[in-house]
């Protein structure tokens, strides 16, 4: 008897305790984009249509929405960003726009710990504002979607869609400041890595080509005992922007002759390609 009496009372403790898991309607998503050298994370609600009309409807026009649901969406970076012509300091905020049909205005908020929109919307804490076009997909987009996209290195998109709708807010970030400082805090000191780095990112970003040309040199005497042909490639692209075509020309084969001993297809394409490009 008392060993029935026990286990009735297990039986019990463990229905009280038990708990049905279900999905929920609107599930957590957190995203995280490196866009430069500014870390990003944006976390939110995803809701779904389920046959719904959206905008105008179930997301009224000309008042505030959360953006997305539950909890505020919250937006983070690690650097000072400029978004909407108004720089914003590095940290966490809440993202709120107000749409119509043809224009969503996008706020970040330096609140973040409402439960949707706050009780008392207070304008002294929108930090940043930035007004957007609507665009109009050829496809619905079932699940609400934030995302960073167009990356490059001076920024990137920060993009929302649902149903037939597409907004896109573009943002900058101090990546050429930041790489710049960077550059010459290590160049009295520098590697031939430094110096190869330095010197790339000069000639991606369309930066002073003769700083540029002078560091891929320091780095290619500094690895003249192990020639690297990445190292050579690079070289070979700076003279050519530099127009010394002949040059560039030499050095593209000689960073080929290395890439194919290496077994590197990639780059023995490449230089390839530049050489009979150079070479018309």
């Amino acid at each position: 008897m008392k060993k029935l009496l026990l286990a009735c009372f297990l039986a019990a403790g463990i229905s009280v305790q038990a708990q049905i898991e279900t999905p929920q309607p609107s599930p957590s998503a957190k995203l995280e984009q490196t866009v430069g050298l500014t870390k990003m994370t944006v976390e939110y609600s995803r809701p779904a249509m389920r046959g719904r009309k959206i905008f105008g409807e179930l997301v009224p026009f000309g008042k505030v929405w959360r953006t997305g649901a539950n909890a505020n969406t919250k937006i983070s970076f690690s650097d000072d960003i400029t978004i909407g012509g108004t720089s914003v300091k590095a940290g966490e905020y809440a993202i709120f726009v107000k749409p119509s049909a043809q224009t969503w205005e996008v706020m970040l908020y330096n609140e973040t710990t409402n439960w949707g929109t706050p009780g008392e919307w207070d304008d002294t804490k929108v930090v940043a504002t930035a007004v957007a076009p609507v665009n109009t997909m050829p496809y619905k987009t079932e699940s609400f979607t934030i995302a960073i996209g167009n990356l490059s290195n001076g920024g990137a998109d920060l993009t929302f869609s649902w149903d037939k709708t597409y907004v896109v807010v573009p943002f900058t970030v101090p990546t050429d400041k930041k790489t710049t400082a960077s550059i010459e805090k290590v160049m009295a000191g520098a590697s031939a890595g430094d110096y190869f780095s330095a010197a790339r990112y000069f000639l991606e970003e369309g930066k002073d080509i003769s700083k540029a040309k002078m560091w891929i040199d320091k780095a290619i005497e500094m690895t003249k005992e192990q020639p690297r042909f990445w190292y050579l490639r690079q070289q070979s692209l700076i003279y050519a922007k530099m127009g010394q075509k002949a040059d560039a020309i030499k050095i593209a084969k000689e960073s080929m002759a290395l890439a194919e001993k290496a077994g590197n297809a990639d780059y023995v394409k490449m230089n390839k390609d530049s050489i009979k490009k150079w070479s018309k």
